[in-house]
């Protein structure tokens, strides 16, 4: 207990010394009124949402044991998609790159519901849309910060337990692409303001879906014990391993795992329909 209120002590002290930006949008992210800032669109037009310098408490000590201990990590400024890669653009890049279709892939459907998010492609693939996109995956700390702000949250939302209005979670068996997944940019609606989230489902810094409908692959190998070593500025994860890190829980998922802290793996030629993946770049790219 001691060590998770200095963790947060130590967070609150440095955020508050912070940039400008970074307060502003944390001010306004506490209040549930914030609105993404500093969106820039990628080179396949894909709105990016600036993540301000500074610290945030990323891990748990009241997770599963691969998030412990919870510390403080401070990483500089960067862009990531506002959105999980679409069934369209991820459409794009394969006939443009002239890539393999995923085993599930149904070129049908990712045009029919081209909103929805790609799913099914292996960390392999999604690393190399990110590039073709100019930009690459988000390394694990990246990704958590994105989804969790600088308040210590349990989901990107807030404390709160997900509901369906906010998330796409615990869907049973796979029926398809329209059943199954959903847009995007859906989650703002219905009982979410009812239950006094304007947001929705959207993150503190006005991110879709960083939990349920798909979960995402990230730029770190993967390491049970990485957090008991990590270094305090941007930690990129293990140098070596045998599996991907994947974040953010799926539409198959419980709410445990939905959790912004929860951390899961893969290796990199697995796929499958639960995963797919969003971009990020560094804020002077």
């Amino acid at each position: 207990m001691l060590h998770r209120y200095l963790c947060r002590a130590a967070v609150a002290i440095l955020a508050s010394i912070g940039s400008l930006a970074e307060s502003t949008d944390i001010a306004g992210a506490k209040k549930g009124t914030a609105e993404p800032v500093g969106i820039v669109k990628g080179r396949d037009g894909a709105p990016l949402v600036l993540i301000p310098a500074g610290p945030f408490l990323m891990g748990s000590d009241e997770g599963f044991p691969n998030e412990r201990p919870e510390h403080t990590v401070t990483l500089n400024a960067y862009y990531i998609d506002q959105f999980e890669v679409t069934a369209g653009r991820y459409q794009k890049f394969i006939a443009s790159a002239r890539r393999a279709l995923p085993p599930t892939w149904d070129a049908e459907a990712a045009q029919a519901w081209s909103d929805l998010p790609a799913v099914g492609m292996s960390w392999t693939d999604a690393a190399g849309y990110c590039k073709w996109a100019g930009r690459r995956l988000p390394t694990e700390a990246e990704w958590e910060k994105a989804a969790r702000g600088t308040d210590g949250r349990r989901f990107p939302w807030g404390q709160m337990q997900p509901f369906v209005d906010i998330a796409n979670y615990n869907r049973g068996p796979w029926v398809s692409e329209a059943v199954t997944l959903v847009p995007v940019n859906s989650g703002l609606e219905g009982m979410s303001v009812r239950h006094g989230l304007k947001e929705g489902g959207r993150s503190a810094y006005g991110l879709f879906h960083m939990a349920g409908n798909a979960a995402e692959w990230v730029a770190d190998w993967y390491d049970r014990e990485y957090y008991h070593q990590s270094p305090d500025k941007s930690p990129t994860g293990a140098s070596l391993g045998t599996k991907r890190v994947i974040r953010g829980g799926s539409w198959a998922d419980l709410p445990t795992a939905l959790r912004v802290t929860a951390r899961f793996s893969a290796e990199p030629d697995y796929e499958d329909r639960t995963i797919g993946f969003r971009c990020a770049m560094d804020a002077g790219e």
